[in-house]
Order: C-alpha cells, then sequence, then structure tokens
C-alpha cells in the first residue's frame, strides 16, 4: 500500500538569481519532509505552487515517496526510477556508439547507481550489484539473457532506485551521483581521466532526462565542480631506444609457438607507429612495398602503408557482430578517410619475411592465431610480457619502460620528432592533430633547446 499522508504546507516561492539565468523553486512540506522543485519562470513555478495549494486545501492525500498528490500519478507516469531511465538511456545510445564507448558508459552508470538506491533492505553484495549492473542491466544485446542469479538482482534494482524526479526534490543529491560515479567499489577516487570521462557521461545521460521531460534542468550543470589535474603528457620512462627495441623484437620472435609470427605485428608499431587495433586489422592489400626479391633491397628502399579502418579490442558482449573486435574507422577520421604511413627499410624486410613465411598470398590479414582466425589479444600480450622480462634487465622489467606495446608507437612519434621531422607531418603519419601530438610528446623531444638557444645566439649575433 503506498505511504500517504495529509500533513502538507506549501511555502512561499524561492527566487535564485545566478550570473547567468534566474531559478525559482517551489517549497512545500510532505508528512515533515522538505520538498522543492526548480522552475526556469516565475509563471511556471506559480503554477506549480497552485496546483499543491489546490490539491491541499480539497484534502487530496499527498504520496510521501513522490511528494505530490497521489492522483497526480497517471499525469507523472513519465517519472520512471532510475533503473529504468539507466536501460532506456543505453538503448538510445547502443546503435550509434562504438563498443567501447558502450563499455565505458555502461562503467560510469554502473559507478553512479548507488547514488540512486532508495533503500538498502535486502541489498545484494556491492560487487554483485556493480557485476551485474555493468555486465547486463547497460547491455542492450544481452539484458534479457541474464542467469536466474543476476535476474535476482536486477529485480533488486529494478524495484529499489529512486525516481529521476529525485533530483529536484533533494539538492544534494547530484552530488552525491557525481562522487559514486568518479568513485571506486573501495570509495577511493578514481584515476583523473576516468573522473573526468564518467562526469561527462552521467551528465549526457542527464541531458538526456531534460529532453525526456523527466527534469526541468541538468542538476550537474549546476554544481560548483573542479575537474582534477591530469596528464596527457607521454611518460619518458615509457619509451624505448633503438637497442633497446632491437632486443625486444628479438626476444619476441623466440617465444613459441607465436612469437616469430608477431615480430612484424610490433614492429609496425615500433617503425610505423601504428595503434594496436590498426596493426590486427592490416590486410595484404594495405601494403604497398618497394621493389625487390627475398634476397633483399637497396638500403634506402621505402613503402608505404594505406590505412582504412581499424579493429579496436572490446570483447564479445559489446559488438553486435559477436566478434571481441569490430571494424572501425580510424581514430580522429570520418568513416572512409584513411592515412598513409612510410615504411622504412628495417620494417620493409621484416614484412617481407613476415609475408613470405606466414601469408599465402591472399588478401586476407596479415597477422592471425597459430591455428588460423583472428589473433588473439591475450596472445601478443603475453608474448610481449615474456619478451620484456627476456631483452630487459630486472629494474628496466619491474619500470614502466615499454610496459604495453602501445609504448612502441610512443617511442616511434618519439624518434620521428627527435630527427626533426616537421610536426604536422609527424601528426599525419600518427594519426593525430598537430596540438595534440606536441601537447602528448612534449617531453619527449630532446635537445630542441639547444638547437632553439643556439639559433637565438646566431639571430642576435
Amino acid at each position: 500500500m503506498q505511504d500517504i499522508t495529509y500533513d502538507v504546507r506549501v511555502y512561499k516561492t524561492e527566487i535564485y538569481k545566478g550570473k547567468t539565468t534566474t531559478t525559482y523553486y517551489v517549497r512545500w512540506k510532505v508528512g515533515g519532509k522538505p520538498r522543492r522543485k526548480p522552475f526556469r519562470n516565475a509563471a511556471q513555478a506559480d503554477t506549480y505552487r497552485g496546483e499543491l495549494q489546490a490539491a491541499a486545501r480539497r484534502g487530496e492525500a499527498f504520496s510521501r515517496a513522490a511528494g505530490e498528490p497521489v492522483s497526480w500519478s497517471r499525469r507523472n507516469r513519465a517519472d520512471m526510477s532510475w533503473y529504468d531511465f539507466v536501460c532506456k538511456y543505453v538503448d538510445m545510445k547502443w546503435k550509434a556508439a562504438a563498443p567501447k564507448y558502450r563499455q565505458d558508459i555502461a562503467r560510469a552508470l554502473t559507478a553512479a547507481t548507488p547514488a540512486m538506491y532508495s533503500t538498502t533492505r535486502g541489498k545484494p553484495d556491492d560487487l554483485a550489484l556493480r557485476t551485474t549492473m555493468h555486465r547486463w542491466a547497460c547491455n542492450t544485446k544481452h539484458r534479457g539473457e541474464a542467469p536466474d542469479e543476476a535476474a535476482a538482482v536486477l529485480r533488486w534494482l529494478a524495484a529499489n532506485t529512486k525516481p529521476v524526479s529525485a533530483f529536484a526534490d533533494d539538492p544534494g543529491l547530484a552530488r552525491d551521483l557525481l562522487d559514486a560515479a568518479t568513485s571506486l567499489l573501495n570509495g577511493q577516487r578514481a584515476a583523473a581521466n576516468t573522473v573526468r570521462k564518467h562526469r561527462m557521461i552521467v551528465s549526457n545521460a542527464l541531458d538526456y532526462a531534460v529532453e525526456l521531460k523527466l527534469l526541468p534542468e541538468n542538476p550537474l550543470k549546476t554544481l560548483k565542480w573542479k575537474p582534477p589535474a591530469s596528464t596527457y603528457e607521454v611518460d619518458r620512462r615509457s619509451v624505448v631506444n633503438h637497442a633497446q627495441a632491437k632486443a625486444l623484437l628479438a626476444a619476441v620472435r623466440a617465444q613459441k609457438p607465436s612469437g616469430p609470427r608477431l615480430v612484424a605485428f610490433f614492429a609496425l608499431m615500433y617503425y610505423a607507429a601504428l595503434r594496436p587495433e590498426e596493426v590486427v586489422n592490416l590486410h595484404r592489400d594495405n601494403i604497398t612495398l618497394p621493389p625487390g626479391d627475398n634476397a633483399g633491397e637497396p638500403v634506402n628502399a621505402w613503402g608505404e602503408l594505406h590505412l582504412l579502418k581499424a579493429a579496436p579490442y572490446s570483447g564479445r558482449e559489446w559488438t553486435d557482430s559477436g566478434t571481441a573486435r569490430e571494424e572501425r574507422a580510424l581514430k580522429h577520421r570520418a568513416q572512409g578517410h584513411g592515412r598513409t604511413v612510410p615504411i622504412p627499410p628495417p620494417l620493409v624486410a621484416i614484412l617481407r619475411t613476415h609475408l613470405a613465411e606466414f601469408c599465402d598470398g591472399s588478401r586476407g590479414r596479415l597477422f592471425s592465431g597459430v591455428r588460423g582466425g583472428e589473433l588473439p589479444f591475450i596472445t601478443y600480450r603475453r608474448a610481449w610480457k615474456a619478451a620484456r622480462k627476456t631483452a630487459l634487465t630486472e629494474k628496466e622489467f619491474t619500470s614502466p619502460l615499454a610496459a604495453r606495446p602501445y609504448d612502441l608507437r610512443h617511442a616511434c612519434v618519439s624518434t620521428w620528432l627527435n630527427a626533426g621531422v616537421p610536426a604536422p607531418q609527424v601528426a599525419e603519419w600518427a594519426g593525430h592533430s598537430v596540438d595534440v601530438l606536441l601537447r602528448i610528446y612534449a617531453k619527449c623531444i630532446v635537445g630542441q633547446d639547444e638547437i632553439a638557444k643556439r639559433r637565438i645566439s646566431e639571430a642576435l649575433a
């Protein structure tokens, strides 16, 4: 039975004048609990306040949970619970979102949800709630396939999350939501980049609530919130020199059984600055090698890579195809827009060997698993970890030096910049904007300050 009361008091409208907008807050109490609701103009606030007063004078019962007359429940049927809203938002974003972004949405909204619990009675374990919310509730494709144990957790969530309208009644709820969204399960603050990303996703979701007329405005946008300091610069300690890179590639070759077929995989990152998702999706017809034979070619012979698509790893649960990877446009480029990257002579030789030993001349992908099929993510991660342990000293192995295969790309871009290649050209080859390139690799450009000083001295002389 619905918890109702006839104890209702309506107060004078509160007016808040901000720097750019004025907000009118209708204030009232239901069963002794303060309520307030924001409006953009005075007429809307007066109308709502008048309706509350009229209902109270008629002796209508008010809902303690909703704070409004019980008779309005049908009128407010669009006021959905947080759980239902999250599912609706995920479903709205699913079709257009890339698999990785689908995961980002799931992580952000899952982290935020504990702030929206309406009760803790019968609450499942926190880890079970978080896992189930992320894997099933926030997954349009598989939500209806949840096993019995997960389905029970989903039923609890569906019945025990606050309505979206609660943001209008509780001014502190928006900050609670933001704190939850930017925290880890243990309560500690998440990494700076995660905080920024989750705040953006949750804010976008609440914009959708405004679009659905569940809220008059986005409550996060009224909060005073300072984003955490973060850096996008590459850590110079992670960048290998040429000798270390060659030693690592040799150590990769020694890994059995998959090592020999992975040398070219890692070499493409080190010599051509490709991202892992670009390498794994390379086809034979993406490569143009200079004339020559298997016996060798001139030392100055260069080739070209013509990149059109990438295949980021996201996991089978998040792709439409049910495969672990799904082809997408290149990062920072529109669909159908590619880029061309030069192949230096050392990489030309490595690719010739790879094509001769591991490719049958077809136009299929360059890289596959030992038993055929798509190259597993775990395969090259394990090979890289083993190669680092073999090729690096114990101190280097425990350091950030080439900790991820992606660090080979950083080493390549740093090499191009330090060789004096103009930043616009490096940005084009690497698939960056010039601004992002210089911001990310600022600490990896060595010796440029001395060159600059010498040029200034020459100018002054």
